[in-house]
């Protein structure tokens, strides 16, 4: 009879770790317990592709520039703003581990605000030189950066939506109650920049034909 208690005396202190795996974890998962470190892992996946996209039109820009040198090398001034716009916009990064960072994260998205406009302004210089415009070099870096441009816009939109929903479980019951108690988690930056200063140049980029 001893022998008997004393090997049930092991199983019955199983018995609360068999409870909590049962009954606990689950309920742990439906209350959203995973939803932070999920939500904040797609944040990141989304941010690391708006850096693609935006690291796609830096190394697109050396060869523009230097195409329209060839054709409009007197026009310094221009060439040289898009220049030091790159160096700026390449040399102030934000990893998707330090995206609570306001500072950092103005900094990146002044840097390639200012980039898109130095961008705009070369491409309006375009307009002058017919005969760049026929290029086909320049042609085909056009299409390139007018399709980079366009990915962009979809990836920050991917961002800003991945992380308003991030954010909002932050601060928002019942995944607000886990972050206070376990992760501690801060909001993510976001864009602020007003979406139409970004989009991509409109300019006509015809061959100059009859004109």
């Amino acid at each position: 009879m001893r022998m008997q208690a004393s090997s049930a005396l092991p199983a019955f202190r199983l018995l609360p770790a068999f409870v909590f795996l049962t009954i606990v974890v689950p309920l742990l998962s439906a209350c959203g317990y995973n939803t932070i470190p999920t939500q904040e892992e797609q944040a990141k996946a989304a941010w690391s592709e708006v850096l693609n996209q935006y690291q796609r039109r830096a190394d697109l820009i050396p060869n523009l520039v230097e195409t329209v040198k060839g054709y409009a090398s007197h026009e310094k001034e221009t060439l040289e703003g898009v220049v030091e716009a790159r160096a700026k916009a390449t040399q102030v990064t934000v990893t998707p581990e330090t995206l609570t960072d306001p500072n950092a994260f103005k900094a990146f998205q002044d840097n390639q605000a200012g980039l898109t406009s130095a961008l705009s302004r070369l491409l309006a210089v375009v307009e002058n030189y017919p005969d760049l415009k026929a290029n086909q070099n320049f042609l085909a870096l056009q299409a390139q950066l007018e399709g980079t441009e366009n990915r962009i816009a979809v990836a920050r939109r991917d961002y800003i939506e991945t992380v308003r929903v991030y954010n909002t479980s932050l601060k928002t019951f019942p995944a607000m109650i886990w972050n206070s108690l376990w992760f501690r988690n801060q909001p993510f930056q976001n864009f602020t920049v007003a979406e139409d200063k970004l989009e991509a140049p409109k300019v006509n980029f015809g061959t100059g034909q009859g004109g």
